[in-house]
């Protein structure tokens, strides 16, 4: 099966490509804040912030994205690709990196055969901080500024 990544900023409909991706091919996916806060992140941040379960500490990851980028960084810093491995050995698609060290990493390791970006930029700003990995680098590129359903179509 070929591996795909799904990149674009935030609230771009990365998670929304992978979701019609799986009602229409069968791709299975993960995003990288769900499984980096099932290893990990949860439990970093779950005192600090009085989570009391993986889903609270998930949908509050907006309020906390530089953090959140901190800890992957951190948790990916002696294999940059290692995060991209442990959730591939699961699913088709990746969603969600943010890192340009870590796509980088996960190129030089032939791990992904397609890389798409999802562009909402005509209704959203970029995002920057923790998020740095350019357009430029997607082998496709889906606009996604108009309607679901112009959207469904192009995915």
């Amino acid at each position: 099966m070929k591996k795909i990544l799904i990149l674009g900023h935030m609230r771009s409909g990365k998670d929304t490509m992978a979701e019609i991706l799986n009602d229409k091919f069968g791709l299975s996916f993960r995003s990288s804040s769900e499984a980096a806060c099932d290893k990990f992140i949860f439990d970093e941040l779950k005192d600090a912030n009085g989570y009391t379960s993986k889903e609270e500490c998930f949908n509050d990851r907006f309020n906390h994205r530089d953090e959140w980028y901190d800890y992957i960084c951190d948790y990916n810093k002696d294999d940059r690709a290692r995060l991209a491995k442990e959730i591939l050995n699961d699913v088709d698609c990746y969603v969600g990196m943010r890192d340009l060290e870590e796509f980088e990493e996960c190129i030089n390791q032939q791990l992904f055969d397609k890389v798409i970006w999802v562009d909402a930029s005509d209704r959203l700003p970029d995002e920057t901080g923790s998020f740095n990995i350019p357009k430029k680098y997607a082998d496709i590129i889906v606009d996604n500024n108009g309607t679901f359903d112009d959207f469904e179509q192009k995915v």
